[in-house]
């Protein structure tokens, strides 16, 4: 019943209708998904941007699942083991023929510092919980790669599954209690519906206020959407709208929903109230039914090609995605050419229309003439979950397709992880990665020596600091001071590492430098945010929950009495759209320093560190070290402006920059080390390499 994956019937004979949810074939339908996955398609391929066409799919899965499930219940009762064995018979062979191929793909095309990350949204996207992974990445950028990932769509395809295995339950429940009241199945389901649809809803519009991109992803924000097409299944046996009212509200529908994505900007309003737009305008096509009039919406809905896109949109939905993705990694482009859209469109289209008819037969192999089914005899309003009969078939042919996919995954994936046993084997070896250490003693960074860098390119977004993984670093999103502690219980320093994720990156060295010295560390880190007393921006907007977080670290630093804090001096910059446009001392840093010097705690304001433009271990992936440096002057001063600042007296400025690059040149792998996990965040092993000459530099700099 996804409506992706389901079809309302073929044949251009079929007799117009204009009806409800009662099984019915509505052919306008299949033109209405065609429409839904070319907008998604041309959208993702031409504009990098989305439609508004994923929410119409989300809301007609509510329409044609609750209308499903409640003809099942008049019948006799809800077999929900049968209703998601069907399912999964239906939706797993072409999910698992897609990822396989990506995977496939990925290993030829994509560099290996991507791999891993694509193994784990396999998994992810396999199991149906991608899009909670998705929201839990989308709350920080630093979790986040510059790369989209193939699999990335499946983000949907997720949110459907919970659903489909939530709404069975969810009506079976209304349809008990209706029974239990003395009221018919269809009232309970109204009731439940209604409650589900404003609570979600309601929520949806906070959380896209309060954090959009958690909610983007999120189930419960999206649930309103299902809801939505359960009303409407429930609604349309009612509407008796005359023949030009429901002309008008065809074409108004039809228009409105192709107009969404142009109007609005998707990505960053939606799900709350804003994606009313495209479930209403889908709603009101459906509304409008099957005409029959040559000036209606549905003459244009239910020709022969739109109905077939609209009969492989499932497919063609899973397929153009990946598609589009290798595409712009083999050609570098960051948005498809006229001719090279055109040719993903092509190309995913002959996928999918290759591919549903396999899956059709697989899923025919999950049912059986005469099985047990949903309209099976049973006692009236009975809840039937057995996993017996079309359940057992149904599972056992999703579960025949995907799990050679997850144990190809698993072995991959355990393949990489006995090459990372293997690399720290090798760093053992300290006089083969000295990193930071090359620089401080005056040698050359690009001497070669006879070890492989580490850690390996491929997995260096997983070299970062100890700290993200203890979440202790603050979300974008968020306003709380997170403040974790780390070193000594007694200590003779207590320490504050304050600031954005460039003073974050230099956690592993500090650390080192604590244990060392008897000091407690006290991190207390926000992404993207300056520790400052000046208004910031992110992504152009105000960036008020950094203010907010700024206040609250104050007050924090004031109850905790550190000894010092050590943040960044300065801001690098590539981009003046980034907010700054060039190395300086951003304003409100001096007046931040008053503050604490009035509280009697020192600062510590280190330089801030190169920034390359580009991801590091991807171009080390396909290009030479040579190729993947960059001069000094890409985005620092030529001097350091904290030397032509006047710093209070509590401030020590420190520059450690010459232990990162030459003179005339920056370099990816300094000492055999890996320099950056990223385009301009120091990896947590260089950092450590580090910790001796920031140590020895904060003794000469400092009383301490």
């Amino acid at each position: 019943m996804s409506p992706l994956a389901s079809r309302t019937g073929t044949g251009a004979g079929t007799a117009p209708r204009t009806g409800g949810a009662d099984g019915g074939h509505r052919p306008e339908i299949d033109g209405l998904r065609a429409v839904a996955v070319l907008l998604v398609a041309v959208y993702h391929i031409w504009l990098g941007r989305v439609s508004g066409g994923v929410d119409v799919f989300l809301m007609l899965s509510g329409f044609l699942v609750t209308g499903s499930l409640l003809r099942a219940a008049g019948r006799g009762g809800i077999g929900i083991g049968a209703f998601l064995g069907r399912l999964a018979a239906r939706l797993l062979p072409t999910a698992a023929l897609v990822i396989a191929a990506v995977l496939l793909c990925t290993r030829l095309l994509l560099p290996e510092p991507r791999w891993r990350d694509v193994l784990g949204e396999a998994f992810a996207s396999a199991l149906h919980h991608l899009n909670w992974s998705l929201a839990l990445d989308a709350v920080d950028y630093l979790a986040r790669g510059e790369e989209t990932s193939p699999l990335q769509h499946f983000w949907s395809l997720s949110v459907q599954g919970q659903f489909y295995v939530l709404w069975p339950l969810l009506i079976a429940a209304a349809v008990w209690a209706a029974g239990r009241s003395g009221r018919g199945p269809r009232t309970g389901v109204l009731v439940a519906l209604v409650a589900v649809f404003a609570l979600s809803l309601a929520y949806s519009v906070h959380a896209t206020r309060n954090d959009q991109p958690w909610a983007y992803f999120d189930t419960g924000a999206r649930l309103w959407e299902f809801a939505l097409g359960g009303l409407l299944a429930l609604a349309l046996p009612h509407l008796r709208l005359p023949l030009a009212v429901r002309i008008a509200l065809g074409w108004a529908g039809l228009a409105a929903l192709v107009l969404c994505g142009v109007l609005l900007q998707v990505s960053t309003v939606f799900p709350g109230h804003a994606a009313l737009w495209p479930t209403l305008a889908a709603a009101a096509v459906i509304a409008a039914g099957t005409t029959g009039a040559r000036a209606g919406a549905d003459r244009l809905l239910t020709l022969r090609p739109a109905r077939y896109l609209g009969s492989v949109s499932y497919a063609l939905y899973l397929w153009h995605w990946p598609v589009l993705v290798f595409y712009l990694a083999a050609t570098g482009r960051t948005l498809a050419s006229p001719v090279g859209g055109a040719a993903v469109l092509v190309v995913s289209v002959v996928l999918a229309a290759a591919t549903t008819p396999v899956a059709d037969r697989l899923a025919a192999l999950g049912r059986r003439p005469g099985a047990a089914g949903p309209g099976s005899p049973r006692r009236a309003g009975a809840v039937v979950p057995a996993l017996r009969g079309p359940a057992l078939r149904g599972a056992a042919v999703g579960l025949a397709c995907l799990l050679p996919v997850l144990l190809a995954a698993g072995a991959w994936s355990a393949r990489l992880d006995a090459d990372q046993r293997r690399w720290e084997e090798l760093l053992a070896d300290g006089r083969s990665y000295p990193g930071a250490a090359v620089l401080a003693g005056g040698g050359n960074a690009a001497r070669a020596l006879d070890r492989p860098v580490y850690p390996d390119p491929a997995r260096a977004s997983e070299d970062v600091p100890a700290t993200y993984g203890d979440g202790c670093n603050q979300t974008i999103a968020d306003a709380e001071v997170i403040t974790c502690v780390y070193g000594a219980e007694s200590p003779e320093r207590t320490v504050a590492l304050v600031g954005g994720s460039h003073a974050a990156h230099w956690f592993p060295a500090l650390e080192r430098v604590a244990l060392d010295r008897n000091w407690r560390l006290v991190n207390i880190v926000k992404g993207s945010c300056l520790f400052t007393d000046a208004p910031q921006t992110y992504k152009g907007a105000p960036y008020t929950a950094c203010a907010e977080w700024n206040r609250g670290v104050m007050a924090e630093l004031a109850a905790l009495e550190p000894d010092a804090v050590f943040t960044t001096g300065t801001t690098t910059s590539l981009d003046a759209s980034a907010g700054f446009g060039e190395e300086q001392v951003v304003d409100g840093y001096v007046e931040r320093w008053r503050e604490l010097e009035a509280m009697g705690v020192e600062v510590v304001a280190v330089r801030d560190t190169p920034r390359f433009g580009f991801d590091v271990p991807d171009c080390l992936a396909a290009s030479t070290p040579e190729e993947c440096s960059v001069e000094p002057g890409t985005s620092m001063a030529a001097t350091s402006p904290l030397e032509s600042v006047r710093v209070p007296g509590n401030v020590t400025v420190l520059d450690l920059n010459d232990l990162i690059c030459e003179p005339a040149v920056c370099r990816p792998v300094v000492g055999n080390v890996l320099v950056y996990w990223d385009g301009s965040h120091i990896g947590a092993t260089f950092m450590r390499t580090l910790a001796p000459e920031l140590d020895a530099r904060l003794a000469e700099a400092t009383d301490w």
